[in-house]
């Protein structure tokens, strides 16, 4: 289990989601943030368990916080849904404390259950966290190829080595 400084804190849902009793990983760049990689992130990426009592809760939490789809160009207002959290898909959304993006799976076949061994315990502030350990975070964000996450990897592969050496002193 790890520990890191207060500004790695993941934004106020991350606490929202905890208090609700959410079960889900941190991925995406708030992962790397809270392993000390020195990147920015803008949104709180998770990927949350699938079963019908977490999707209501994830759910609960999501309309308290008014959630609103974020690319919904004609600005109708659309709400998340127990079928879309409990799909296959990406959702991204716009809440009161920033934007989250709930990923069903990270990519085909790989949800909570098949992510939860490669993540890491991270306590931060009182809370203590999963989130996506710096091997799988580089291995998906080398996959993805998109530029934001090409431009991310040598940061984070150099955090990861410096990681490595600092455990092996």
């Amino acid at each position: 289990m790890r520990s890191h400084p207060k500004e790695a804190s993941p934004p106020a849902l991350g606490d929202q989601l905890c208090d609700a009793g959410v079960e889900f990983i941190i991925v995406g760049g708030a992962a790397a943030v809270l392993q000390g990689a020195p990147i920015t992130t803008t949104d709180l990426d998770i990927v949350h368990r699938r079963t019908p009592d977490n999707v209501a809760r994830l759910l609960e939490v999501l309309l308290q916080l008014d959630a609103v789809m974020r690319y919904d160009f004609e600005r109708r207002g659309l709400r998340p849904t127990a079928e879309m959290l409990a799909g296959k898909g990406q959702i991204n959304l716009s809440t009161a404390p920033g934007p989250v993006d709930p990923l069903c799976e990270l990519d085909a076949g790989r949800g909570y259950e098949e992510l939860l061994p490669n993540s890491e315990r991270v306590l931060e502030d009182g809370r203590l966290y999963h989130v996506l350990g710096l091997p799988t975070l580089i291995e998906v964000k080398t996959k993805a190829g998109r530029p934001k996450d090409r431009m991310a990897l040598p940061v984070l592969i150099a955090t990861l080595q410096e990681r490595k050496a600092t455990e092996n002193k």
